[in-house]
Formats: structure tokens, C-alpha cells, sequence
């Protein structure tokens, strides 16, 4: 596993807007979010895509039979 770097910041109070330790919460939320939904994508991608080759082939003009449409020739 990659080891990480944790960095400290001074903060001089309420005066600088936004603490930088909620500006961290949100980069690591926007972080773990986009990592779950690319994990959630792929699964989907993996179980989905051939259904949907069979659903798109069988609405198809002409319409094949699905021996036809699983046969590789």
C-alpha cells in the first residue's frame, strides 16, 4: 500500500473563510464518492452489457432468433 503525508497548516482563526480541515472533508468525500460510483459503473458495465446486446438484437429488423444472436458466426 502507498504510504500517505499527512500536512499541517497553521489557520489563523474565523478571519481566512472556510477552515481548511472542511475543505479537506470535502475533497476526500468528493474523493471516496467519485471512487464508489466508478467501482458501482464497472459492475454495472460487466453484468449489463451483454443483455443489452441481446435486448438491442432482438428489436432489430429482421428478427434474428437468439441462437443466432448468441452464435458467434
Amino acid at each position: 500500500m502507498a504510504s500517505r503525508v499527512a500536512l499541517k497548516t497553521k489557520s489563523k482563526g474565523a478571519k481566512g473563510g472556510a477552515k481548511p480541515a472542511d475543505e479537506r472533508s470535502a475533497v476526500k468525500f468528493l474523493k471516496e464518492w467519485s471512487t464508489w460510483t466508478i467501482k458501482k459503473a464497472k459492475v454495472i458495465t460487466h453484468y449489463g452489457f451483454i443483455p443489452m446486446v441481446i435486448i438491442i438484437g432482438m428489436s432489430s429488423e429482421p428478427k434474428p432468433s437468439i441462437s443466432q444472436l448468441l452464435s458467434p458466426i
